[in-house]
């Protein structure tokens, strides 16, 4: 029997990247969901039949559950996740059926975990944060993690250019990750830090050479520390090119008024006023991404520094890969961990280093 799919937020920038992921590596039919139905004609006659459209809203509670209950693996990439609730996943625990996500933000993380025991008594496997950062990311701090007898420091940075090919829901997810403090894992201890503070100069591979980034909110600053228990200080900073972007998101995150900031049309403005710009700048900088992963600890008695780094010259197509590939090995019954888990939890790094090399993604390892 043929795999059955479906792909809510399908039509996005990152949804389709998923698609075309899964279309290329697997045989599986997969259904594609949207609120605008002139999509679905192109969608069917430019893929031969295997991507198929269905006009859904996720308020469309019953529609929703009927083409959940139609599917053998349902991958949520509705952004941004912010603003979404669990229902979907809930379904998906309900009617025994897989699932994979998206999701780039600690509020939704912390209320998706929280199923962790309904998903496992239920038979679900379901794997959250998955993508490029977080997702790919994650994979490459266990893979780090693992050559060390005792690993006590992780230092995630990542970079975008411009846009990196995805649309206006990423832009959102950037403003809405600078309206709060948050916690993060540093000696031991939670401490509160302010969005978009401490600039540090990291070095990421060529292109984008020696680049600031700063300290963004992202789920693997707290779910890293809870994977990896000797782990002390968990860091994850982010960056973009050109660098003036880095400086006009300083001033949204540490000049415009918090209230203002926590107001949902200010989010809209500058999210739409961002994108315009990058339409313009991409045309020197590209869409790419680069991720550098350092991992600390102890081998052999001695503190050593494991360095990976991985850079693709689209930052969506990067994220498909990384959600196409775990969807790929659920399919194949190669990874099936009844729970609710992020990906570093979930994801052994034999089966992460067969996908990346499936897919031609280099991962560059350093002992530093």
């Amino acid at each position: 029997m043929t795999d059955s799919v479906l792909i809510i937020g399908g039509r996005g920038r990152i949804g389709s990247t998923v698609a075309q992921d899964l279309a290329t590596h697997t045989q599986a039919q997969i259904t594609i969901t949207g609120r605008s139905a002139e999509f679905g004609e192109a969608v069917s006659l430019s893929s031969g039949g295997q991507v198929q459209f269905l006009l859904l809203d996720l308020a469309e509670v019953d529609k929703l559950r009927d083409a959940i209950a139609n599917s053998n693996l349902v991958i949520h990439c509705a952004g941004p996740f912010h603003y979404r609730d669990t229902n979907v996943l809930e379904t998906c625990i309900a009617l025994g059926v897989n699932y994979v996500d998206v999701s780039d933000h600690r509020s939704y993380t912390s209320k998706a975990l929280k199923y962790n025991e309904q998903a496992a008594t239920a038979g679900v496997t379901a794997i959250i944060n998955t993508g490029i950062f977080p997702g790919i990311s994650n994979s490459m701090v266990r893979q780090g993690v693992e050559q060390f007898d005792q690993a006590e420091k992780i230092h995630l940075s990542y970079l975008v250019s411009g846009s990196g090919g995805a649309g206006i829901t990423v832009m959102r997810t950037t403003f809405l990750g600078l309206q709060y403090p948050f916690d993060t894992w540093i000696d031991g201890k939670w401490q509160l830090i302010k969005p978009y503070s401490e600039r540090e100069l990291v070095e990421f591979p060529p292109p984008y050479g020696r680049t600031g980034v700063y300290w963004f909110d992202m789920p693997e600053t707290f779910t890293l520390p809870k994977a990896f228990p000797s782990v002390k200080t968990v860091i994850t900073k982010f960056g973009s090119v050109p660098d003036f972007y880095n400086h006009l998101t300083w001033i949204a995150a540490h000049v415009f008024p918090k209230w203002l900031m926590q107001r949902r049309y200010m989010i809209e403005f500058l999210s739409h006023v961002s994108h315009s710009m990058t339409d313009v700048t991409n045309n020197f900088t590209g869409i790419g991404v680069a991720v550098r992963s350092e991992v600390t600890g102890q081998k052999n008695g001695e503190t050593a520094v494991y360095c990976s780094t991985v850079v693709h010259e689209n930052t969506a197509i990067a994220s498909g890969c990384g959600t196409g590939s775990i969807a790929q090995l659920m399919l194949e019954g190669k990874l099936n961990k009844p729970g609710v888990f992020p990906v570093e939890e979930a994801l052994p790094t034999n089966l992460f280093e067969e996908a990346m090399q499936s897919r031609g993604i280099k991962i560059n390892h350093s002992w530093l």
